[in-house]
């Protein structure tokens, strides 16, 4: 099932997300589901609060930027996210370390922005898998990119946040036109002023 991706200004953006109890949901099958959104989307993750759930899940695939090293001949492709599609339940970010380094970001819920957004290069994380197992692993680079994005959704953060004050003044008008539905995406949103 494809669910309407949630736009900027809606609350549940903001909202620290709480941690699911074993059995409490259909793990499997909510994560075949955001799956099938985000690459409805095309993103490459998708974190619970971006469908209209406060919960504590958030499903990646790296694979497109993988393909996207391939096609440039000078790249070597990131091999860390070839096989890169996962699901994390209850993520807990132990530890940030390394230097902090720009990438161009996006999100699925504020289309038609993007900006330069400063994290560091490496993560540790513990988190369950879709059959409740308990996993504490590192992740560098784009990796640690696309998990700090999707985590920061389940704390109520979005990536504008991270923009220098300029910058959220120059896209200030673009949200408002976001959040009242203003906007053209190629899959199917969800607005707050549309309720």
């Amino acid at each position: 099932m494809i669910y309407p991706i949630v736009a900027y200004g809606d609350p549940i953006l903001r909202k620290p997300t709480r941690f699911i109890e074993k059995d409490e949901v259909d793990l499997k099958k909510l994560s075949e589901d955001m799956f099938e959104t985000m690459h409805g989307a095309n993103g490459v993750g998708l974190a619970a609060p971006q469908i209209g759930l406060n919960i504590r899940i958030f499903v990646v695939d790296g694979t497109p930027f993988a393909e996207r090293d391939e096609e440039d001949e000078d790249d070597e492709p990131d091999l860390s996210l070839v096989d890169f599609k996962k699901t994390f339940i209850n993520p807990e970010i132990l530890e940030e370390t390394g230097e902090e380094w720009a990438f161009e970001e996006g999100c699925l819920s504020i289309p038609g922005i993007r900006g330069d957004v400063y994290r560091p290069e490496t993560l540790r994380i513990r988190y369950r898998d879709l059959d409740w197992n308990e996993h504490e692993e590192t992740y560098s680079g784009m990796a640690a990119r696309i998990i700090q994005h999707e985590y920061d959704h389940l704390l109520g953060k979005l990536f504008v946040d991270y923009l220098p004050t300029l910058k959220k003044q120059f896209i200030k008008k673009k949200l408002t036109d976001i959040s009242k539905g203003n906007v053209d995406a190629d899959y199917r949103m969800r607005f707050p002023s549309r309720r």
